[in-house]
C-alpha cells in the first residue's frame, strides 16, 4: 500500500518540480515560484495524485515536455529536444492521450515564428529517437489490427457519447477552481508581455489542444496536464505586474485565495467524507456535475469514490463459494468486466485466474481441457443465464450479491453454474477467440 500511493505523490511532487523551474526559465522570482507551487499542488491534482494510475505519470511527462521546450526556446541548446522527444515517447507508452497536445504543440509551432525549429536537423533526430522507443508498440499495434481503434470506438460509443461539452468546459474551471486567475493571466501575458512573445506556440497549442477535446466530448480530466505550465507562465506575469506600489498587496491576496479556495474543495473533491455523509450532503456535488457517471446518468457518489467500494466484498463473496466446490483445478471464474476479474484476482486468496470476455482480457482465457463448474460474476440487471443456456447445465444458482449500495458494483451478482454440458466448454472456446478478434487479427 505504501508504494502504492507513493508514486502518484511523488509523480506529483515532480510535477512541481517541472512548474518551478519552468519559472526560473522565464526569469521568474521566489515569489512566482513559490505561488505557481502552491497553485499546482492546491488543485485537482492533490485528488489525481492520491489514485495509483496513468494519470498522475502522464501529467508528470506533459509539464516535462512543456519545460522542455520552454529550455529549448530560452537556450538554444538541442539537448533540450532530445529530452523532450523522450518524454514524449515515455508519455505515449504510458497514455496515448498524448497525442492530442502534441498535435497542437506541432500546429502551434507550425503557425508562430518558432516554426524554424523544423528545419533544425537535430528536431527530426530527437523525433527518430522517440520513434525507436516506441516502436515495439507500434508493430505490435500493426500485427495485431491496431487495438486501440477498437478500444477508441468503444470508448466513444459506450461513455464519451455521454458527455456534453459545455461540461467539458465547466470542469476546466473546476479543477484549477482557486488558480484559474493565473490561467487568465497567462494569456495575457502571451499577448502584452513581450518576453512571452517566443513562447506564443504554447498558448496556441493549448487552445488548439482544448478545441479537439471538446469537438470529440472528451472527459474534462483529459486536459488537465496543459496547466501547470499556463500556471507557470500566469505566476512570473502576475509576479511583474504586482512588483510595484499598492499592487504589492495583490501578492498576498493571490495566495489567499488559492487557499481558501482549496479549503472547499478538499470536502468536495476529496474522500474525507464517509459515503453515507456524502450522499446526505452532495447538492453541492450534483450542482457541479461530479455526480454524473460515464454513462449520463446522476449517482449519490462520484464515480471514482464509487469505483472505490465493493471490491472486497466481492472478492471474498466469490472466494467462499470457491472454496467449497471439490473439482477448484477445472472451475472456471468468469466475470462481466475487467474490474471485477482484477479485484478478485488480487484479493480473492484462493483465486488467482479469474477472466472476463471484456476488453483484452479474453486473451488470457485459460486453456481448459474440461470444466465442472462455472463461478459466473454479473452486473446489476443483466440476465444471468437465459432459458435456453440453463439447458446445459444440471444447476444454475445464484450464491452472492453485493450489498454496499454505494459500490460501484452494487447488486452484482455471484452465480454458480453447476454440471455443464459437452457443448459448454467448446462454445467458451469459441467465444474467447471472437472476442480477441474483436481487438487483434
Amino acid at each position: 500500500i505504501f508504494w502504492v500511493r507513493f508514486f502518484p505523490a511523488a509523480f506529483g511532487a515532480l510535477t512541481i518540480v517541472c512548474v518551478w523551474n519552468i519559472v526560473k526559465k522565464l526569469q521568474g522570482q521566489l515569489y512566482a515560484a513559490l505561488l505557481a507551487a502552491m497553485a499546482v499542488c492546491f488543485s485537482s491534482l492533490v485528488r489525481l495524485n492520491t489514485l495509483f494510475q496513468p494519470n498522475s505519470f502522464e501529467i508528470l511527462c506533459w509539464t516535462f515536455i512543456f519545460y522542455s521546450l520552454v529550455s529549448y526556446i530560452a537556450s538554444g541548446k538541442n539537448k533540450w529536444l532530445y529530452y523532450s522527444s523522450i518524454a514524449i515517447a515515455i508519455g505515449f507508452l504510458n497514455k496515448y492521450n498524448i497525442i492530442f497536445p502534441i498535435a497542437g504543440l506541432l500546429v502551434g509551432l507550425w503557425i508562430t515564428p518558432q516554426r524554424k525549429i523544423f528545419y533544425n536537423k537535430h528536431f527530426y533526430f530527437a523525433m527518430l529517437i522517440a520513434l525507436l522507443i516506441i516502436l515495439p508498440n507500434l508493430v505490435w499495434q500493426i500485427q495485431n489490427g491496431f487495438p486501440v481503434s477498437k478500444h477508441m470506438k468503444e470508448l466513444a460509443e459506450t461513455q464519451l457519447v455521454n458527455n456534453e461539452r459545455v461540461n467539458f468546459i465547466k470542469e476546466q474551471i473546476l479543477f484549477f477552481a482557486g488558480s484559474i486567475f493565473l490561467v487568465l493571466i497567462s494569456f495575457s501575458g502571451f499577448i502584452f508581455y513581450k518576453p512571452f512573445s517566443q513562447y506564443r506556440f504554447l498558448c496556441f497549442g493549448f487552445l488548439l489542444t482544448i478545441v479537439l477535446y471538446v469537438y470529440l466530448r472528451a472527459k474534462g480530466y483529459y486536459a488537465i496536464g496543459l496547466y501547470p505550465m499556463l500556471i507557470a507562465f500566469g505566476a512570473v506575469y502576475f509576479e511583474k505586474l504586482c512588483s510595484h506600489g499598492w499592487k504589492r498587496y495583490m501578492r498576498g491576496i493571490a495566495v489567499a485565495i488559492i487557499l481558501l479556495m482549496f479549503i472547499p474543495f478538499v470536502r468536495i473533491a476529496m474522500p474525507v467524507n464517509s459515503p453515507s455523509t456524502i450522499k446526505q450532503k452532495n447538492r453541492v456535488m450534483k450542482k457541479m456535475g461530479l455526480l454524473r457517471w460515464e454513462d449520463g446518468k446522476e449517482h449519490d457518489l462520484p464515480q471514482d469514490f464509487a469505483d472505490m467500494l465493493g471490491w472486497k466484498e466481492l472478492a471474498f463473496k466469490t472466494d467462499s463459494i470457491y472454496q467449497t466446490l471439490r473439482d477448484t483445478k477445472h472451475t472456471l471464474v468468469l466475470t462481466d468486466n475487467y474490474g471485477q476479474a482484477g479485484a478478485i484476482n488480487f484479493y480473492a486468496p484462493h483465486i488467482k485466474n479469474a477472466v472476463s470476455f471484456n476488453a483484452d482480457y479474453a486473451t488470457w482465457f485459460p486453456a481448459l481441457e474440461s470444466l465442472s463448474a462455472i463461478i459466473l460474476v454479473k452486473e446489476k440487471d443483466e440476465e444471468i443465464v437465459t432459458s435456453e443456456e440453463r439447458k446445459h447445465f444440471a444447476s444454475v444458482s445464484t450464491i452472492g450479491i453485493i450489498t454496499n449500495n454505494f459500490a460501484r458494483e452494487y447488486g452484482t451478482s455471484i452465480n454458480l453454474l453447476e454440471g455443464p454440458d459437452s457443448t459448454i466448454l467448446p462454445f467458451l472456446k469459441r467465444k474467447a477467440i471472437y472476442e480477441k478478434k474483436k481487438y487483434m487479427r
